[in-house]
């Protein structure tokens, strides 16, 4: 079956019908104030939502997204995601940074099975940046296992990648800010966290956080 296109004019629609004026007195306080307590680093990919996983409210979430949910090691020049990660945490005060990997992610599986990216140069160039995590996960061998142990090192290289950015380096020392690396199960609907060098990741509690 063809898939149609979603009529976006249609959910602006509903929005202002239905949501916004439910929500009135939140967006009120939202237009005066930006006090997110998150930074969400996900995946471009349009079936991972961070507000739908988290159930956040407006206003509850500083998001990034890129493909691969990859993070640039800091370097000099400017830097669009680099810049999002400073604002967020040396402007807005953010108090947790959650790297969000997820099943079935187009990115790394380009990567586990070795797909020829040539037609894609800025994608392939874009996901050179990932390298070490393939080289890393080598000795898992191929199909599903490879690609989950992928899925799970790209989460965990990213992670040390947050902390060369000085901004963020200066509020774990000060002990402002926490890091947490999650892989989301897009059929079950399942969110695991990550130790740095766990293999078996626990599903996330939906009481207390998981200490990174």
């Amino acid at each position: 079956m063809q898939q149609t296109p979603h009529d976006l004019s249609e959910g602006v629609a509903r929005f202002q019908r239905e949501v916004f004026p439910a929500k009135a007195g939140l967006y009120a306080r939202l237009a005066e104030a930006h006090r997110p307590t998150t930074l969400f680093i996900g995946c471009s990919d349009a079936r991972v939502v961070p507000e739908l996983i988290t159930q956040s409210e407006p206003g509850e979430l500083f998001v990034v997204r890129t493909a691969g949910n990859l993070v640039p090691a800091h370097a000099a020049g400017p830097d669009g995601v680099a810049a999002s990660i400073e604002y967020a945490v040396a402007v807005l005060g953010v108090s947790a940074i959650v790297v969000c990997g997820h099943s079935d992610c187009g990115a790394m599986t380009a990567l586990a099975e070795g797909r020829d990216l040539s037609a894609a140069s800025s994608v392939a160039g874009w996901l050179r940046q990932a390298d070490a995590s393939v080289a890393r996960t080598a000795a898992a061998g191929a199909g599903p296992d490879r690609l989950s142990a992928l899925i799970r090192e790209n989460v965990r290289a990213q992670l040390a990648n947050l902390a060369t950015h000085p901004s963020v380096a200066r509020a774990q020392a000060a002990g402002t800010l926490t890091l947490r690396g999650w892989v989301y199960d897009i059929r079950s609907g399942a969110v695991t966290e990550l130790a740095p060098t766990e293999d078996r990741p626990a599903p996330v509690a939906p009481v207390a956080p998981v200490a990174v």
